[in-house]
């Protein structure tokens, strides 16, 4: 602990103001982008160990407003790589991570829905989002999520390959086309018989809201490079 440390009593305990919080952040990511992401929405489909992980990060970085979006409860398997209490086992995700997110961020904006995406109802849902996040475990899904979203136009951040106890440096994020970004090792599925474990999982997540960041701050065009997978 730093020298001349001095912390509250647990009754003395206060939430910083918003202005508080944003103050710490200009700080550390610069007044110019935090205006950005405070400006920004954001959508993440699906809630499970790379949605609630990105979630979180975002919500850290000071993105204005998260859509949140999963039709699933939390389950005790759950917990060793997503970002859900002991205590939340059996709430839906959709209710239990804004719950989490507040304590986070508590000036945040969230809209969380309970619901399964569907080709019906995708872009109802994530119409109004600046970037859409693909968080899904199950390869039909993320198929219908990437063409959808790309036929409308909208920038996806999507996932694939992070099982395993691989090398955390094999999960790169490669630049598919304009508005594509693909996150993962492309190799490692769970489908495969290799478990999922909560660092690799962690990696794959934080170049995805990374990856956001840099596109909300408009530093994206700058460096990366399209890529063919």
């Amino acid at each position: 602990m730093s020298a001349g440390c001095e912390c509250s009593a647990v009754g003395e305990l206060r939430t910083p103001s918003r202005e508080e919080m944003l103050a710490a952040l200009v700080v550390r990511q610069g007044a110019e982008n935090v205006q950005k992401l405070q400006a920004a929405t954001v959508a993440v489909c699906g809630l499970g160990g790379l949605g609630s992980n990105v979630a979180i990060s975002l919500a850290r970085a000071g993105v204005g407003k998260l859509i949140l979006i999963d039709f699933d409860c939390v389950d005790v398997t759950n917990l060793h790589r997503q970002q859900y209490k002991a205590t939340q086992v059996g709430l839906a995700k959709a209710v239990a991570l804004p719950e989490n997110l507040r304590e986070i961020s508590p000036y945040i904006e969230l809209e969380s829905h309970q619901v399964r995406i569907t080709e019906e109802n995708v872009m109802e849902l994530v119409g109004k989002a600046d970037v859409v996040v693909e968080a899904f475990d199950n390869a039909e899904a993320k198929a219908m999520l990437v063409n959808a979203v790309l036929e409308n136009g909208k920038t996806l951040v999507a996932a694939s390959g992070m099982a395993g106890f691989g090398d955390a440096n094999s999960i790169q994020t490669r630049r598919v086309s304009k508005k594509f970004y693909m996150c993962g090792d492309g190799v490692s599925d769970v489908n495969d018989g290799v478990g999922l474990v909560a660092p690799r999982v962690m990696a794959c997540a934080a170049h995805q809201a990374l990856t956001i960041i840099r596109i909300i701050c408009g530093l994206e065009n700058m460096t990366t490079k399209t890529s063919v997978i």
